[in-house]
């Protein structure tokens, strides 16, 4: 404990020193840092070819965790989708060169990076289109089942729970979006005005979807109070 706690003070002092140097200093310390860096590879590895290989992995792991980024977050705040355009372009020239002069491990890594990096700028020019078109048009495709149950008049059982466990599903998913609107100061609802329509009209979509299926939530939760197996819907 006490050797470990002697070096992160060491290394916490030399960082200290660095921190306090011109930036003339600090240049010529990184210059001599990467050219002690070059020579250490230049004696430690053998293949030079695994640096490329290298190279080229790490890059693709780099476009899989802006690919988890949009894909959870949901947002691609931060990223130039230019950058992301011209590192495909690039790819793309690089992948066709590869292909016909050697056709390697090369090629393959930069073929699957130019993969990633194309759904990308997929997922940066239509992710949040995709995704409110698909809140858009969820908001209305218990329509049809409802008119059917209306026309019907009377619902059974196993119909009336799938319908009841929707609208709680459907209620659950509007008050995390409004609960979020409220943690933000309402930020979300602002966003109008720099061009992104999506995300109000996505809540709007949320709290109309469940408002729809309110009418029927009370109709199953009276039957379900009067003990009766079928319910009945008002003409």
């Amino acid at each position: 404990m006490g050797s470990k706690r002697d070096s992160n003070s060491a290394v916490k002092k030399v960082f200290e020193w660095i921190r306090k140097q011109s930036k003339k200093m600090k240049i010529l310390l990184a210059v001599m840092a990467m050219l002690f860096s070059l020579v250490a590879l230049k004696l430690m590895a053998k293949y030079h070819n695994h640096f490329f290989i290298a190279s080229e992995s790490i890059h693709a792991a780099g476009i899989l965790v802006l690919i988890y980024k949009l894909t959870t977050k949901k947002t691609c705040s931060g990223l130039s989708l230019k950058s992301q355009e011209l590192t495909a372009i690039y790819l793309a020239v690089r992948v066709v060169c590869s292909f016909n002069l050697e056709g390697d491990i090369h090629t393959l890594l930069d073929f699957a990076t130019f993969l990633f990096t194309a759904w990308v700028i997929f997922m940066i020019r239509f992710n949040h289109v995709l995704w409110a078109f698909c809140v858009y048009l969820e908001a209305v495709s218990v329509m049809p089942q409802l008119r059917m149950m209306q026309n019907a008049k009377m619902i059974e059982p196993f119909t009336a729970h799938y319908v009841f466990a929707l609208s709680m599903a459907r209620f659950l998913a509007c008050a995390h979006w409004i609960i979020q609107v409220y943690e933000t100061g309402g930020r979300y609802l602002f966003l109008v005005g720099y061009g992104y329509l999506w995300f109000p009209m996505a809540v709007l979509a949320e709290i109309v979807q469940t408002f729809i299926l309110v009418d029927f939530c009370y109709y199953y939760i009276k039957s379900f109070m009067q003990g009766q197996l079928i319910i009945r819907m008002p003409v």
